[in-house]
């Protein structure tokens, strides 16, 4: 019997001393187990000397981890302790089991743990559904509690370091994570982006020798300020994607260079439109004023056939008296066609040339194209410019192909030439060699492309004195930015640090917010991501 408490207790508790399990009762839902501590005394909590007085037992309830599905509860025997020490200001106390339990725990330090690595991992709502599956009753607030009462984390002092900001609220809040870059794990996180906290935080660690960021002013002063012996190093995917925005608004502001892609194609003749109808009429059947008059035209005449009068049919039919009476009048309704709508002139006639060349530009947007013409003087209203634009959709227009867009026409200079297309190459040499502009563009961005891929940071004045000698503004305002961080994006280009490791931690970040349902405060989420593996 002796073998089997022992076998049990190594079972049970494999790593707590002085704890002995007296019985095990297994039920369908639960398991008991009956245990008592066997030490010889405890130190008091408040001045640490050592007693041996029992002053009496009773009995704690704490829940341990579940054993196959079913919820674990311990009937653990402890006892209470006289204080030996006359000056203390306790009397009694109670002995504690390390590595069980705890002062007023209500369950044992294994759950505890286990319970805050599935909050670390879920979160309060899906940590504690996943609890009460594997046997815990626990809400989402207290697998939250568990989480935040862990001890802070300590931020090592990494060598390598990456800045980046992450939103609290978007567009409002935002904060600073650094990463360790070597090791890729998160070293700490600030609760905001000034330079004044990065440049404390990077005091505080001497042994900082590079910082990686983007080109964001905030960053760049707190790192200058808070670690001055360390090389800043602007990362090369945002340099990139900064060149990329420039290429699309650059080819934006020549997109009338893109017309070279389309073969003029000779406009149709206009086919004869006959000026009458079968029946006399000036507009053709399908005509919306035609057929309502004809309507309208029949049904009076059908009343006054009966027998009503115009009186009658005024009522009948809810027209004014004038309007019964130029039907009744009529003998046929195409006497009432007497064109006065047609061709008749529009304030939008002088700003048709305009929308055409738009559209044929590729823009169809009515209320894009309505900003557009009112600063050139237009008075009439978005409705007009919406039903222009709408008989342009419904009419047939003749087969040409479509001219690329501007981001389209970027995506070819900024795609390695050996991953074009055949068309695609024959379509960019051609714009090419109708716009300079664009020969020049392709030219600065392929030559940015070989810096960044093959680390020739030294050749970046070079470049951005020859950006400056053509006429292409989106290129000049990114050259101008680039050279008030010229030693940093010089780091970008030659060293093999960057900060993509960081982009990735911005995204989990996201995804852990999103995960805790607006209960994200600083203290919270930064354990989190500190300390969740």
């Amino acid at each position: 019997m002796e073998e089997i408490v022992l076998r049990l207790k190594e079972l049970l508790f494999p790593s707590i001393a002085d704890v002995a399990v007296l019985s095990v009762d297994v039920s369908i839902a639960m398991v008991r187990v009956d245990a008592e501590c066997t030490g010889n005394g405890a130190a008091c909590p408040t001045c640490r000397v050592w007693s041996d007085r029992v002053h009496g037992s009773y009995l704690r309830f704490p829940a341990d981890v579940p054993s196959a599905g079913r919820s674990v509860v311990l009937h653990l025997k402890v006892r209470r302790f006289a204080c030996r020490n006359s000056e203390c200001t306790r009397r009694t106390f109670v002995e504690q089991i390390p590595g069980l339990t705890r002062r007023h725990g209500q369950r044992t330090e294994r759950l505890r743990a286990t319970l805050a690595s599935v909050g670390l991992a879920l979160a309060g709502r899906a940590g504690a559904r996943l609890s009460s599956t594997l046997g815990v009753c626990v809400s989402r607030s207290t697998v939250l509690r568990l989480v935040d009462a862990l001890p802070e984390p300590e931020a090592p002092a990494p060598r390598v370091v990456g800045v980046d900001e992450y939103a609290t609220r978007k567009g409002r809040h935002y904060g600073t994570v650094l990463v360790d870059v070597e090791t890729r794990r998160p070293v700490d996180l600030l609760p905001d982006r000034e330079a004044s906290s990065l440049a404390a935080w990077l005091a505080d660690r001497p042994g900082v020798e590079v910082v990686c960021r983007d080109r964001a002013p905030f960053f760049a002063e707190g790192a200058t300020a808070g670690a001055p012996q360390a090389v800043q190093v602007a990362d090369r995917w945002h340099l990139w994607h900064n060149l990329s925005e420039a290429t699309e608004r650059s080819v934006a502001q020549h997109r009338r260079c893109l017309r070279a892609l389309v073969p003029t194609v000779p406009a149709p003749e206009p086919e004869a439109v006959p000026a009458t109808d079968s029946h006399g009429s000036p507009w053709p059947r399908g005509h919306r004023f035609a057929d309502r008059t004809r309507d309208r035209h029949a049904a009076v005449h059908a009343l006054l056939t009966a027998g009503h009068s115009r009186r009658s049919v005024q009522r009948q039919l809810g027209m004014t008296y004038r309007t019964v009476k130029q039907l009744a009048d009529a003998a046929m309704p195409e006497e009432l066609f007497t064109g006065q709508w047609q061709n008749r002139p529009s304030v939008l006639d002088d700003y048709k040339p305009y929308l055409d060349d738009r559209w044929s530009e590729g823009c169809t947007n009515a209320w894009k194209l309505w900003e557009e013409i009112v600063p050139l003087g237009y008075k009439g209203s978005y409705q007009r410019v919406r039903a222009y634009l709408h008989d342009k959709r419904t009419s047939p227009q003749p087969m040409t192909a479509r001219l690329p867009t501007p981001r389209t026409v970027a995506g070819w200079i900024l795609r390695r030439p050996d991953s074009l297309t055949e068309p695609e190459q024959l379509q960019l040499k051609a714009v090419r060699t109708h716009c300079p502009e664009i020969n020049a563009l392709t030219r600065h961005v392929r030559s940015f492309a070989t810096m960044l891929t093959e680390r020739q940071g030294e050749r970046l004045p070079d470049w951005l004195d020859a950006v400056r000698q053509d006429d292409l503004p989106s290129l000049h305002t990114l050259a101008a930015g680039i050279s008030r961080d010229r030693d940093a994006v010089i780091a970008g280009l030659t060293l093999p640090w960057n900060s993509g490791v960081v982009e990735g931690h911005v995204n989990r970040i996201k995804m852990l917010k999103r995960q805790m349902y607006g209960r994200a405060g600083f203290s919270l989420l930064r354990k989190r991501v500190l300390l969740a593996s």
